[in-house]
């Protein structure tokens, strides 16, 4: 008796030349079997979908000054582009802590690092926020780190997924969480939220001009914005046409920072981190827009007159003009630097 062979099943076809919905772009989600296309996706500036291009890793390495033996922590891990020249520079001897709470993300990128050539000795994947450093170094029994890297952005792989809903352009539940399985939704803060405190929390979280509007639109639909979409069209109908999709991305960017206590857990590292490192150490974050970044540059500034800093950036790095245009999501970033005093 023969095993049957199991039965063939065909690739779902899509409508048009090209796939557009993000299950559909079989080959961007296969880079290891589709090279050739890959590169065409990058040569036009564009992001594979379920992937996430690596910003201004030139200006941490320059920054970081990374040396064979040190001890450092990439505090966002997401796709692991930083983590990779981090480690490279860190070898022989070296070892690399890579953080993140986004449990879907995590395990995937880890599996990267090893398919890599990373061990489990040299890199180090923890399912952990940031702001839990000290807690990180007690475990590992370490007194400081030598260095600290943070890219304050979202990853790509959380915005091209609908199903995670971190983007208007495609229908999907109003979630916003970076560890899916903690917390509430965006959803569900939209109906718990008075229509004053979410104003105050559209002109905190995001500098948003048209706060009350939209806050009063949302308000007379409370209950019934579950989905991206539904969101994106309260903020239209509550901001003049000629604003664009602008109201929008800072309405969502205002709702993802309160439903993953961004600011709150970005203070905790800033408050933490000089006693963390080790003497001479050196951190850099990227920071894609004015909350955090003045957060950073008001922890540094008073990190230097304390003493606790020997210097710190006096200007911002930016992406050069090469990366912005072959990578249009680094526009807006920022970096930023401190050594620690010896």
């Amino acid at each position: 008796m023969t095993d049957t062979p199991p039965e063939h099943k065909r690739r779902p076809r899509y409508s048009g030349k090209n796939p557009r919905n993000f299950d559909e772009k079989y080959k961007e989600l296969q880079p290891e079997r589709y090279a050739d296309d890959i590169a065409k996706v990058l040569a036009r500036g564009d992001t594979p979908a379920g992937s996430h291009r690596s910003i201004m890793k030139a200006e941490m390495l320059q920054v970081l000054k990374l040396q064979p033996g040190e001890t450092a922590v990439d505090a966002t891990l997401g796709y692991g582009g930083h983590a990779r020249v981090m480690l490279a520079a860190l070898r022989p001897g070296g070892k690399l802590y890579g953080l993140d709470v986004d449990a879907q993300e995590l395990p995937k990128t880890e599996l990267r690092m090893r398919a890599a050539g990373f061990n489990e000795q040299e890199f180090i994947a923890r399912q952990l926020n940031f702001a839990a450093l000290p807690q990180l170094l007690a475990e590992e029994g370490l007194t400081g780190v030598d260095a600290l890297f943070a890219d304050l952005g979202v990853s790509s792989m959380q915005i091209d997924n609908p199903r995670r809903g971190f983007t208007f352009k495609r229908l999907g539940p109003l979630d916003l969480r970076m560890n899916p399985l903690k917390g509430e939704p965006a959803s569900a803060l939209l109906v718990k939220l008075e229509e004053a405190q979410l104003a105050q929390l559209l002109r905190d979280n995001a500098d948003e001009v048209y706060a009350g509007q939209i806050a009063r639109e949302i308000s007379a639909r409370r209950g019934e914005i579950n989905t991206t979409t539904a969101l994106a069209a309260a903020v239209h109908a509550a901001t003049p046409a000629g604003e664009g999709d602008d109201p929008v991305r800072r309405t969502f960017q205002a709702l993802r920072i309160a439903v993953n206590g961004e600011f709150s857990a970005l203070d905790t590292l800033l408050a933490v981190l000089p006693y963390c490192m080790n003497p001479g150490g050196r951190a850099a974050f990227i920071t894609f827009h004015s909350g955090e970044d003045r957060r950073v540059k008001q922890a540094f500034k008073v990190g230097l007159e304390q003493g606790l800093y020997s210097t710190v950036a006096d200007e911002v790095l930016r992406p050069n003009n090469i990366e912005r245009y072959s990578n249009p999501r680094s526009a807006a970033a920022k970096m930023r630097w401190a050594i620690r005093a010896e």
